[in-house]
């Protein structure tokens, strides 16, 4: 396991290719790719950033629409060969992409179309060996955004990966697994070949009706069970990135060179008292 930098540490301001350097100079080992400024850069430009900042690629995200309707989607699929080949040529065989735990289509309706869709989706990923990582959401407010609850749980979203083909699973964020009352036995049971990448921060203690989820905190300053969360990582053979993804906390008024510095120094922290660093 290793620390990456995502562009949400600075408030969005540093993207990919500026991210690379910043990450290196904080001194992170990895980085979060923009797939597509990286593939309008090419192939081999992308390969030269990464060598010479000395940094592993973490997690691409989903190039493809899936929210909308199916021309979109039909649309953005036909780009999603390329894409995949790029993100494997690249070394980082990981796309990743969440799903609104709400929804204007009764649960039913609205998983079916997802599934339908996100079966596509991996069948295309699976040709580049590519693995697709699905992140749920899981604070209250986000539930109750529309009319509609879908999916929150870490059970149930791996339910709903499997079902969308083998190269499918989680984007394990740490603070939707905390509020989604998902444990370390959640982990375990998912295992290796379905936890597909994960984010890494920190939550307040606050009642439910409270939690909004552009307010995090970064990791050792909460209440998450950190610990517990790295060392069930550890046990099922985890050996990819850890993306720091701190939304609020003041990071986007500070300099970036100290966001990102202050995101590392808090993740090594925490990785080594609980002792996978």
């Amino acid at each position: 396991m290793y620390p990456a930098y995502n562009p949400q540490l600075t408030g969005g301001r540093v993207q990919w290719p500026e991210s690379a350097a910043l990450a290196a100079q904080a001194g992170f080992p990895g980085v979060d790719v923009g797939l597509t400024s990286a593939m309008r850069g090419g192939l081999e430009q992308t390969r030269q950033i990464l060598a010479m900042n000395h940094l592993r690629p973490a997690a691409v995200d989903l190039p493809v629409d899936f929210r909308k309707d199916d021309e979109t989607f039909r649309r953005g699929l036909t780009t999603l060969p390329d894409a995949a080949a790029f993100a494997a040529a690249i070394g980082c065989p990981r796309m990743v992409t969440y799903l609104l735990s709400s929804s204007d289509k009764p649960k039913p309706e609205q998983r079916k179309l997802l599934l339908d869709r996100f079966q596509a989706a991996s069948a295309v990923l699976a040709k580049a060996k590519v693995r697709l990582g699905l992140e749920f959401l899981g604070p209250l407010h986000i539930r109750k955004a529309q009319p509609y609850e879908f999916i929150w749980r870490m059970d149930e979203m791996l339910e709903f990966a499997r079902e969308c083909g083998p190269n499918c699973g989680l984007l394990l964020d740490v603070w939707h697994w905390h509020h989604a009352g998902a444990t370390v036995a959640d982990i375990l049971a998912a295992g290796k070949e379905r936890i597909v990448h994960v984010h890494f921060n920190d939550a307040a203690k606050l009642p439910p009706e409270e939690v909004r989820d552009n307010q995090r905190l970064l990791p050792g300053e909460g209440v998450i069970d950190l610990k517990g969360f790295l060392q069930a990582l550890k046990k099922i053979g985890y050996e990819d990135a850890l993306s720091v993804e701190v939304f609020g906390r003041g990071l986007k008024e500070m300099p970036v060179d100290e966001a990102a510095r202050l995101g590392l120094e808090a993740a090594n922290k925490v990785m080594r008292a609980a002792g996978v660093l």
